[in-house]
């Protein structure tokens, strides 16, 4: 089973928070000429780029720093429609008052895992505020995605996003599943570390594989570092899709070709592609009746 651990949808850029917009309409060189495209991220666009996969984790998020909120009954709408293929994560700000609750009323929605970019809410990690938060998602067993790596937003404060910051969250709550998006980057080593450490934490290589030679670079040392075997596949859609990724992968080793520098096995390439992500994760899916039978989300209350 191929599972993307890492895409996005949205309705308009403008719910990514502050500076996303401006951010996301940068120039970008397509064909050798400079263009401003968009990221298409609508729900259409993501089905068609799922086809190549099994499931695909569909990532919310919020921010009250950054006045963003992807609301979590549009995730879980979407997730329900499709549930064949979709697992909604919830996006959670521990800063709000009301986190907790929120927490509990994503799993009353359907949803699987939760969502926190610390850089991009304002918080440390090990926060007060956040420890309750995942206090309440060990004890719910879901996993969390940490947004790390690239930022939307000059707001972002990138003290909070160092991947070591998340070793007392790994310490504090050994059975929390924890997930750090995009391998850290570009605190890979850190990242690294925490893989080899905790039992407990993963990562994905989500953003990563858009860039090849820093993909290699990252596959090679976590080969060395014997910690393959905790990476998770993930696209990063709408910024690329799963198709361009395993292909990334499956290839990344000729960046070395005609040197001597060192090799990824394909079988560990595979292992990461083929990952049982679900019971790693110890993610479960509800059957069609148990989906029939949940109440539709309300966005008003979610948002």
């Amino acid at each position: 089973m191929i599972v993307d651990c890492h895409t996005h949808i949205w309705q308009s850029p403008e719910q990514l928070g502050d500076g996303a917009l401006a951010e996301l309409s940068r120039p970008t060189m397509v064909a050798g000429q400079k263009m401003r495209l968009l990221p298409q991220a609508d729900t259409a666009n993501h089905l068609l780029a799922a086809e190549p996969v099994d499931r695909a984790f569909v990532l919310g998020f919020k921010s009250k720093y950054l006045g963003a909120a992807i609301p979590n009954a549009y995730i879980a709408d979407y997730c329900r429609e499709h549930a064949d293929k979709m697992i909604g994560f919830a996006g959670i700000d521990p800063t709000e008052d009301d986190a907790v609750e929120q927490v509990e009323q994503a799993v009353q929605m359907g949803l699987k895992g939760l969502c926190i970019c610390p850089a991009a809410q304002d918080f440390h990690p090990s926060d007060s505020a956040a420890m309750k938060v995942y206090e309440k998602a060990a004890a719910l067993r879901l996993p969390i995605i940490f947004y790390n790596g690239t930022h939307l937003s000059a707001k972002t404060k990138m003290e909070y996003a160092r991947p070591f910051l998340l070793d007392e969250v790994a310490r504090s709550f050994a059975n929390l599943k924890i997930v750090i998006g995009h391998l850290g980057y570009p605190y890979i080593d850190e990242t690294i570390v925490l893989l080899g450490k905790h039992h407990n934490v993963y990562s994905d290589l989500s953003a990563l594989l858009r860039r090849p030679w820093v993909a290699y670079d990252a596959l090679v040392r976590s080969w060395q570092f014997q910690v393959t075997d905790k990476l998770l596949f993930g696209s990063d859609f709408p910024f690329t899709t799963a198709s361009e990724c395993i292909e990334t992968l499956y290839t990344i080793n000729q960046q070395a070709m005609g040197t001597n520098m060192p090799t990824v096995p394909r079988e560990a390439l595979r292992g990461i592609v083929e990952r049982d992500v679900l019971g790693a994760l110890g993610i479960s899916m509800p059957s069609a009746r148990m989906l029939a039978a949940m109440p539709k989300a309300r966005r008003a209350k979610a948002g």
